[in-house]
């Protein structure tokens, strides 16, 4: 009993030092960039003189970073004020208390081996947690060979369906599952939205019980990681390590102090009260359909519905090309913007998302003023100068803390470690310039297209079925 008890209080130490070692970190790096810019000590006035035309271009150009400074602000405060290296979730309850639970997992079919075999994974590490009342339901538009059994439910989304508002791709194949005659759900059950490549952990299983049973908020969303066993593109893995971080920092932060998707949320580890879902609804017309997440969350933040982090962490791959990798972005941003521009959704409640979206957008012109700073050099007060200090340091660390939360140190080694944290931070320009390419081809292109990334590998081994 002693023993036990030495080796928690020694666990619950090493956390806790991890996360000061971390906060330290951070803060290191925020000061050298604070310094590297000037902002500390101000900035040197200019003695070129432009035309008041061009001098105001110029210092509207150096000022763009304020867009990003309150998604910044939050992922500080999400990743210094939470520890980032929480214990493994416990649970608060036997798993027969809970409520019923459907891991809803939506594809058009293209994948039936992936499909197959993440089935039976996920229906494995359920059953090895002690889940009791749920099953595996599988949407897809194009039949798949399943077990279906007790645990196992496919739902084919007929070619000649369509919702009430013209709902398209993934929301239309998720408001299927709704309609009265498919739904098989109580108002109290529990809904787990997973994409097709998405592996769950014991450790999600065990955030999620805790999360349903304890019942105080309609939806949940945890972290999700890209690194995890064959890693098949290491230059757009080490880029999503940035959504590690994201999740970690803005994504917590948000849903633990304010209990709203003020910023959005993601399609994936989304769980979500049944009867809330249906409320919500998916249908929501061809502007609601690219980036359907962010609309039904926005939605739902619109009704009153509140939401909340849950802690354990679920598994997918980065995009396997970088061709596929742009036009993810490229999508997200279409479906983001047409959120954005919804005029179902009141400013008071998107302002936030809107202010993250367009300083994605501005983000060419932000790295123009990098450029012509240096040979257009203009004063800008030297607050500003601090704020773009704070926003960049900020996104510089999120790179090397998403690293350090994808790998384990002890799996790798300190010197793989900081060779993964020295190729995320190469890898930033090449994001940078992606991001800045899916800026210019999103805005400009049509925004009702739905992109599938390839997800399509090495066939991957049978799993048994317990």
């Amino acid at each position: 009993m002693a023993v036990g008890r030495l080796g928690l209080a020694f666990s619950e130490t090493l956390h806790h030092t991890k996360h000061v070692l971390h906060v330290c970190l951070f803060l290191l790096v925020l000061l050298l960039f604070e310094l590297g810019a000037g902002g500390l000590w101000g900035e040197v006035p200019v003695d070129v003189q432009y035309p008041p035309l061009v001098t105001l271009l110029l210092q509207l150009l150096r000022i763009l970073p304020l867009l990003a400074l309150p998604q910044a602000i939050f992922n500080f405060l999400g990743l210094v004020c939470f520890n980032a290296f929480p214990e493994r979730a416990k649970l608060k309850g036997s798993p027969l208390l809970a409520p019923f639970i459907c891991i809803r997992v939506v594809t058009r079919g293209d994948f039936p081996e992936l499909v197959r075999n993440n089935v039976h994974r996920n229906l494995n590490i359920c059953l090895r947690v002690g889940l009791e009342k749920f099953m595996l339901e599988v949407v897809t538009d194009k039949k798949i060979d399943l077990p279906e059994n007790q645990r196992v439910r496919q739902v084919v989304v007929p070619s000649s369906y369509k919702p009430k508002s013209g709902a398209l791709f993934k929301a239309r194949a998720l408001q299927y599952c709704l309609e009265d005659d498919i739904n098989l759900l109580s108002d109290l059950d529990w809904i787990v939205h997973l994409d097709e490549e998405t592996i769950v952990t014991e450790a999600a299983i065990r955030g999620i019980l805790n999360f349903v049973i304890e019942g105080r908020h309609q939806f949940g969303q945890g972290l999700i990681t890209y690194a995890n066993e064959n890693i098949q593109n290491w230059v757009t893995t080490l880029a999503d390590t940035f959504r590690v971080s994201d999740d970690m920092g803005k994504l917590r932060f948000q849903f633990k102090m304010f209990h709203k998707p003020l910023f959005g949320w993601k399609g994936s580890y989304v769980v979500t009260q049944a009867e809330a879902e249906r409320k919500v609804s998916f249908d929501h017309g061809p502007d609601g359909s690219v980036a359907e997440d962010n609309y039904f969350g926005m939605i739902a933040y619109r009704d009153g519905y509140s939401f909340d982090f849950i802690e354990g962490e679920m598994w997918e791959k980065s995009p396997f090309s970088i061709y596929d990798f742009l036009q993810q972005r490229k999508r997200w941003l279409q479906g983001i913007l047409l959120v954005v521009h919804s005029r179902h959704i009141p400013v008071s409640t998107k302002w936030l998302l809107a202010l993250s979206l367009y300083s994605w957008v501005t983000m060419p012109l932000a790295f123009s003023s990098v450029i012509l700073s240096t040979t257009f050099p203009v004063t800008v007060p030297p607050l500003f100068n601090i704020i773009a200090a704070f926003v960049g340091g900020v996104n510089f660390y999120m790179y090397i803390f998403g690293v350090i939360k994808s790998f384990r140190v002890d799996r790798l080694g300190w010197i793989r470690m900081v060779l993964c944290i020295v190729g995320a931070l190469i890898t930033m320009p090449f994001n940078f310039l992606i991001e800045n390419f899916a800026v210019l081809r999103g805005v400009i292109g049509n925004k009702h297209k739905f992109y599938i990334v390839n997800k399509l590998t090495e066939p991957a081994p049978p799993v048994n079925v317990v």
